[in-house]
């Protein structure tokens, strides 16, 4: 561990010692889980404490670990993961947290620490269905009004629920129920002998 990312650790475990469920550091990186109950406040205390100076969110998204790795997940379904920036620090880190309920997962917004939060909590809240307390304009971004679900939780069928379609004779677009047959497709890799020069 280098230097800068002990004196960033050091920082964190100061600041944060309470909220702090893990602080891994692995591959370089340093990754901080803090409880769902205190997530704004550490959200807070990373942008205005001056020893962390995190003055931007850079990426913000869901996480669903069912069958995460392809096995079984002891913990909280639904996670949000944020990669913060601090420019005055040069440092990175990833901060994440679980919504503590799998039926209704939810968590606090963060859009009043960064506002780049808006669009990527819109997203999250959209594709895996996870709700951000106090965000002011909730609403799908990606899919459309009438869409049902959440397509990237991993129990949401691959062909979905519904399809629509241009109806000539109708002159728009309807939906109706998926026609496609569900199935699974194992990619399967064909070479030529001695491809790209290789005996």
């Amino acid at each position: 561990m280098s230097h800068r990312t002990e004196t960033l650790k050091a920082a964190l475990e100061s600041a944060l010692g309470e909220e702090t469920v893990s602080l891994v550091h692995a591959r370089g990186e340093l990754t901080l889980t803090v409880r769902a109950s205190g997530y704004l406040a550490a959200a807070l205390a990373l942008r205005d404490r001056p020893e962390l100076g995190f003055e931007q969110l850079v990426d913000l998204c869901g996480v669903d670990y069912a069958d995460y790795r392809n096995e079984p997940w002891e913990g909280p379904r639904f996670c949000v993961v944020s990669h913060l920036l601090s420019v005055r620090n040069n440092w990175r880190l990833r901060l994440k947290v679980f919504c503590p309920d799998d039926d209704m997962p939810a968590v606090a917004s963060v859009t009043e620490v960064w506002n780049s939060a808006n669009w990527f909590e819109r997203e999250a809240f959209d594709l895996f269905g996870i709700v951000f307390e106090g965000h002011l304009d909730l609403r799908r971004i990606l899919t459309d009004y009438g869409f049902i679900g959440h397509p990237m939780r991993k129990d949401f069928p691959v062909s979905g629920h519904v399809e629509m379609r241009y109806d000539p004779e109708k002159k728009r677009v309807v939906y109706q129920p998926v026609t496609i047959e569900p199935r699974e497709n194992v990619p399967r890799v064909v070479r030529e002998d001695h491809y790209g020069g290789l005996q």
